[in-house]
């Protein structure tokens, strides 16, 4: 159980495999338990960093001094997380693949550091804060989020436990899995960074990516809107998109193999 101490606060993250470095970035609610997986297969090829943003699985609740604003847990935040975690592990750069909250804070990194970056690639990433599920920007109002973290965040287990059947093939497995991740958050992580993923517009700077990008989307998201693959393209033209057309938001888990071998052939493309 690997950790990296920063100021801000404790950061967690699994490792595995040999040579590149690629950096794996989990979603709002989720941990780097996510990329199990994923991390076997491009451990062949590739030495992969699975994340804990603060707030979320076994990384650290941020600083007491930092906790009081009221923009601890957001996607600016997380950004400058990331690129401290590379500063202090030596990784001068590498690609970043983020899955959905995950993904908006890679492109944030492709836009912010491009020093930092070698790829891109989103799976079901918001780029507009308006094409999040309405329950989702609901979740952002600290009201609504008190209401939902009722009898400390059970009633939004049991909730999810339920939509998870909607959210993927495998509704059994995605409710373990969310439960497990859920019981390790707080109210704090959960409505401010979903807040701040609501007000959430990279339109305006998408241009400035020059980096190869790659964006995942599912068909049958209900999470995030599928659309959202236009907006990537119509601002980073040279970006490569994969429809996944019997997929919902968790892509890695509809289409397990098609995921894999997409991303590998990504990364591995002109040996970078």
């Amino acid at each position: 159980m690997p950790s990296l101490v920063t100021e801000p606060g404790i950061i967690h993250y699994e490792t595995y495999g040999r040579g590149r470095p690629v950096l794996l970035l989990h979603g709002w609610l989720g941990s780097w338990s996510l990329w199990r997986d994923t991390i076997e297969a491009l451990g062949r090829d590739f030495r992969t960093y699975a994340l804990d943003f603060f707030g979320f699985g076994e990384s650290g609740m941020m600083a007491d001094h930092l906790t009081r604003r009221t923009s601890a847990y957001t996607v600016p935040i997380y950004v400058e997380m990331v690129h401290q975690f590379m500063d202090r592990m030596g990784i001068v750069k590498a690609p970043l693949i983020g899955h959905s909250m995950g993904g908006t804070v890679s492109l944030s990194m492709a836009i912010n550091h491009p020093d930092k970056v070698v790829k891109v690639g989103v799976i079901g990433s918001p780029i507009d804060g308006n094409s999040l599920n309405l329950l989702l920007k609901l979740s952002g109002n600290p009201k609504m989020a008190a209401f939902f973290w009722l009898f400390h965040g059970r009633g939004l287990r049991v909730f999810l436990q339920g939509y998870s059947y909607f959210m993927a093939r495998n509704g059994r497995s995605m409710a373990r899995m969310i439960n497990k991740d859920v019981s390790m958050i707080s109210m704090e992580s959960f409505f401010q960074s979903i807040g701040t993923l609501r007000q959430t517009d990279l339109r305006p700077d998408l241009h400035t990516i020059q980096v190869p990008t790659l964006g995942m989307y599912g068909k049958r998201d209900i999470i995030v809107r599928p659309s959202e693959n236009e907006t990537l393209k119509a601002g980073v033209p040279h970006a490569q998109i994969e429809w996944f057309p019997d997929a919902g938001h968790f892509i890695m888990r509809d289409s397990p193999e098609r995921f894999i071998g997409t991303l590998r052939t990504f990364l591995l493309a002109d040996g970078s």
